[in-house]
């Protein structure tokens, strides 16, 4: 079994805006330095996002802590999982990090697989002083594994001017559904001959943000059993998309740069996505003023979906290798409490914690003039304490890998329930408990 998770983990694409190729190093874990000294190694993906969130961390604990040492290393996050694996598996620790970054649709994969290779933090944190939605993917078993990190929370960003032209405000979009942004959508295209947003065929990002709207996943909440073929909100998701393919309003991408292109060079009226893209949306100067971040839309049809969802996201977890209560003790005095970091990383990073007690820092309060003086963070730091809680479980790509090509199938005319129900039986017969 877990020979087959780690070619299957290895081999997954990193399909999220979070991920990053670059690869810098691979220091692993020396425990302890002589003369008491305290010595962590951290892994993590993205230079500027995460790796720049620890080294803020990093460098507020050891302004008091002298006796500790923290590296951080940066890798490629399909590179921490291929390592995580081969070491777990050989059974030898020497090469691993003491604290790792895991986005948290693959936690599970490595908390179910490995637990005894993990440091449960009951002890240093507080789980409910975090998002809730968060606690599932970084607890197993009855314990706390993970430090919450970043939220994905999602948010329709939406520019105010094209809206303008097609007789739109911002209070118009407003908790609408996605039949009411189609309609908008239309009318955008019409009056302004501006795409409403951009779609790879390939990422199903969109898909997931429609389903755990509605509280729903690929999985039951067991984790593990496939739920594809009677799955309400999957089903409305899917129509959804289709629609949205069919309004013709879309304009269709095949990369990141490709995506943020659009967007920077003024292709579409709006950006329906993680927060994280923030600073992206961001970087072109001139349309400042020309943006605001509106709730993300309902599905159709489906009671339990809410104007709150989540794309993306990680925690931080501590190996159970030495130096593990001194890692644990650092993650406990920063990102495990410090409201001070928190506003830091906002302001310097962009990066939105899921520390509950954080959501009140002026950081988080500050009107945006980017964004028509709206106090942007503070909302999506409300909509993430709305994200449904999802069980996201072991096979999120693995279960994508299989949708995408069923949602090809459906949106070249082959019938919506066949194309979940033959879905439903390749998960069935791939995915094992």
């Amino acid at each position: 079994m877990k020979k087959l998770l780690t070619v299957v983990l290895a081999s997954f694409m990193i399909l999220t805006a979070c991920s990053n190729n670059a690869n810098t190093g691979n220091a692993g874990n020396t425990g302890t330095q002589p003369s008491g000294k305290q010595e962590i190694t951290v892994w993590a993906w993205d230079k500027a996002f995460n790796v720049g969130a620890m080294e803020k961390a990093k460098a507020m604990y050891t302004e008091t802590n002298s006796d500790v040492t923290i590296n951080v290393i940066e890798n490629a996050q399909a590179d921490i999982i291929q390592k995580l694996n081969a070491g777990f598996n050989s059974g030898t620790t020497k090469t691993l990090p003491t604290i790792v970054l895991i986005e948290d649709y693959r936690a599970q994969s490595f908390l179910q697989a490995y637990p005894d290779s993990f440091f449960a933090l009951d002890e240093f944190i507080n789980a409910a002083d975090f998002a809730d939605y968060k606690i599932g993917p970084t607890s197993f078993d009855g314990k706390q594994y993970g430090v919450p990190f970043d939220t994905g929370v999602t948010g329709l960003y939406v520019r105010t001017d094209y809206l303008e032209q097609a007789g739109y405000t911002v209070a118009d979009l407003q908790d609408i559904t996605w039949d009411q942004y189609i309609e908008i959508g239309k009318a955008v295209k019409e009056k302004t001959g501006k795409q409403m947003l951009t779609q790879d065929p390939n990422d199903l990002g969109l898909i997931r943000m429609m389903i755990q709207s509605a509280g729903s996943w690929y999985l039951q909440e067991d984790g593990t059993t496939p739920h594809l073929a009677d799955n309400a909100a999957l089903t409305q998701a899917f129509e959804t998309y289709k629609n949205i393919m069919d309004a013709g309003i879309v304009k269709v991408i095949s990369d990141w740069s490709q995506f943020v292109g659009a967007f920077n060079n003024g292709d579409v009226a709006s950006v329906p996505t993680g927060n994280w893209i923030t600073a992206s949306i961001k970087a072109e100067a001139s349309q400042s003023g020309n943006w605001a971040v509106v709730p993300f839309p309902t599905l159709p049809n489906v009671a339990e979906s809410v104007h709150a969802s989540n794309l993306g996201g990680s925690s931080w977890y501590v190996l159970n290798v030495d130096g593990k209560e001194a890692a644990a003790e650092f993650l406990k005095a920063t990102f495990g409490s410090s409201v001070e970091l928190y506003q830091t990383l906002v302001t310097d990073i962009g990066a939105i914690g899921t520390l509950k007690a954080a959501a009140t820092g002026e950081a988080y309060t500050t009107a945006d003039e980017f964004f028509g003086g709206q106090k942007a963070i503070s909302d999506l730091a409300a909509w993430t304490e709305q994200i449904p809680n999802v069980n996201y479980g072991m096979h999120t790509y693995a279960i994508e890998d299989i949708l995408v090509v069923e949602m090809q199938n459906y949106m070249n005319g082959t019938e919506l329930s066949k194309a979940l129900s033959n879905a439903q039986t390749q998960a069935d017969s791939q995915i094992r408990k």
